[in-house]
């Protein structure tokens, strides 16, 4: 499906024209047409504002809806100075089979953590 197809079918899905589209994005309702008259995709830059109208991440847009589904996204922000990023850093920069290793020994850890809190 190209973007443009899946913009048209999150706004027949939220009910929104191409008006409401274009006045919210301020993208000009001939653009928005074109999308569809021609089978064209909107410009790189424009993706933004039409995620934020349509109330979808980017990847949402851009994935196949049924890979979206498999794969939802979610996002946590960390501060480049803190404990949190460095602990990422260094695991991005394992290699991957030592990154399952640790994933194992985070799942040991939790159901050390159960056991104990269901022992109180």
């Amino acid at each position: 499906m190209m973007i443009s197809e899946r913009i048209f079918a999150l706004m027949r899905e939220r009910g929104i024209s191409q008006k409401e589209l274009s006045d919210q994005t301020g993208i000009s309702q001939s653009t928005i047409s074109d999308w569809k008259r021609k089978k064209t995709n909107p410009s790189a830059d424009k993706l933004k504002v039409i995620c934020d109208v349509l109330r979808v991440t980017l990847y949402e847009l851009l994935a196949d809806s049924h890979e979206a589904e498999i794969h939802p996204m979610d996002y946590i922000i960390v501060d480049k100075g803190s404990e949190d990023y460095a602990l990422l850093a260094e695991y991005h920069a394992l290699p991957n089979a030592y990154r399952e290793r640790l994933s194992g020994y985070l799942d040991a850890l939790k159901d050390l953590a159960a056991e104990k809190e269901n022992n109180h």
